[in-house]
């Protein structure tokens, strides 16, 4: 059976999606348009006819997990209550869980972004979207100056996805992780609505 090749903005979605996952799978160095051409199905030279250089590569990968992002915090989770605190409950479990190669891809595309101003202002602006929907969620649970709020909340649960994919916190198991997170949004919330 023949893959069906996407076109148009589906065809933009696939190269992005193939990147991201080589990204996470052989580094940024085994990144190349060629590379993305044949983990997407496509035909030789389609990635860089969508995107002609490496930094629109990159800066199209930034994007696509950010799209991806905002989906899911604008959708309701998973959970019995629906509650908000539900929601950032599941964007983490769900995120380690459903979506590890976007996070070991944003963690490569944090650092080389250090190094490429055109990248780094992808990342920014994208952590600044997040943060912006995050401090609704904590204006909504009585969260006092939710805008300051939201960076050391965002830092936090970055810390626990990072720990998952790339430190110790890999070798838990899934209930175990899945305990661990609900136990330090809850504290990290308590501190948060107390002031301190």
């Amino acid at each position: 059976m023949t893959k069906q090749v996407p076109l148009g903005a589906d065809r933009r979605d696939a190269i992005a999606d193939a990147a991201i996952h080589l990204v996470a799978t052989r580094g940024l160095r085994g990144l190349t348009h060629r590379a993305v051409d044949a983990e997407a199905g496509l035909p030789p030279g389609s990635t860089s006819y969508y995107l002609r250089t490496r930094s629109a590569l990159l800066t199209a990968c930034v994007n696509r997990m950010l799209a991806r992002d905002v989906s899911a915090t604008a959708q309701p989770g998973p959970g019995p209550t629906g509650s908000p605190v539900e929601l950032l409950n599941q964007l983490v479990i769900g995120l380690a869980r459903d979506r590890p190669d976007d996070l070991i891809a944003r963690y490569e595309l944090s650092l080389e972004a250090s190094r490429q101003p055109e990248l780094r202002t992808a990342i920014n602006e994208g952590g600044r979207q997040l943060r912006a929907m995050l401090a609704q969620l904590l204006d909504g649970l009585g969260v006092p100056n939710a805008e300051e709020a939201a960076w050391p909340a965002a830092a936090m649960m970055d810390g626990l996805l990072y720990d998952r994919v790339a430190g110790a916190g890999a070798t838990l198991s899934p209930e175990a992780f899945d305990a661990a997170v609900r136990r330090s949004i809850k504290a990290l919330l308590e501190g948060l609505k107390a002031g301190r």
